[in-house]
């Protein structure tokens, strides 16, 4: 059985763990074949926007019971090797040029709210539960850290990391670590036409530098942002895809892109 699904169409990458019977938990093989799915839907011209998904009740209950077994036989080489690789598929979603779409129908713990962590946009069911619940088992959640952060502020970011408690998903909401809240009965079909809409009415090459700028924002200060802005807004001008929204714009023509 595969453990992670692939798929594009009408322009957009549908990523799904399927590992239902083990509620969608990561282990080193996970992490690789999602690192090789963004990488695939990151490369292929014929994407504009992805959808990180799972199959079954739990979106993803984080590390496999097996694979935290074998963590305690590592050495500190292998572990660092580990979670180097696990750094790698998050620094791939949270950096993608294409939009991110999580669809999370079920809980996401640890491992598993990490991935909805770097996602741009998330959708989720009433009921699902998230949390980060690493200090718990005398762990930390030392990468997904990096990344909170930067979503959810300091205040936040210590609240969730450091009790380990769950939050629901208005609660979630609230905090700014998802963005919708769909009923089962629609979220997919929410979802789809979200993506859909992001392939059909926005620029490919403007989503890309919107989020180049959006991150390095982050690590500048005020000054070297707005230099920053500069150059990407001039990037932006003498691009086609400007030259061709402008000339509809001022045409009044409808632009389907």
């Amino acid at each position: 059985m595969d453990l992670v699904h692939y798929k594009v169409n009408n322009r957009v990458a549908y990523i799904t763990l399927n590992r239902p019977e083990k509620r969608n938990a990561l282990n080193s093989e996970v992490v690789i074949l999602l690192k090789e799915s963004f990488h695939n839907a990151i490369s292929d011209d014929l994407v504009k926007a992805i959808v990180l998904k799972a199959n079954g009740e739990v979106f993803s209950a984080g590390a496999d019971l097996a694979y935290l077994q074998q963590l305690q036989t590592n050495s500190y080489e292998d572990n660092v090797a580990d979670s180097t690789s696990l750094k790698d598929l998050f620094y791939a979603v949270y950096t993608s040029p294409k939009v991110v779409v999580a669809q999370v129908e079920g809980h996401a713990i640890a491992g598993g709210c990490g991935l909805v962590s770097v996602c741009d946009i998330v959708f989720s069911v009433p009921e699902a539960k998230f949390g980060y619940t690493e200090v718990k088992i005398g762990f930390i959640p030392a990468l997904v850290a990096c990344f909170l952060i930067r979503k959810t502020g300091e205040a936040r970011t210590k609240e969730l990391l450091l009790s380990g408690d769950l939050i629901n998903a208005k609660t979630a909401s609230d905090y700014g670590l998802i963005n919708f809240i769909s009923e089962r009965t629609a979220i997919a079909e929410e979802v789809n036409q979200y993506a859909e809409k992001l392939v059909s009415k926005t620029s490919g090459e403007s989503v890309s530098l919107t989020k180049r700028l959006i991150n390095l924002a982050q690590n500048s200060t005020l000054e070297e942002s707005l230099e920053q802005a500069v150059q990407f807004n001039a990037t932006a001008r003498a691009s086609q895809d400007c030259k061709r929204g402008i000339a509809a714009f001022l045409n009044k023509e409808k632009l389907d892109w």
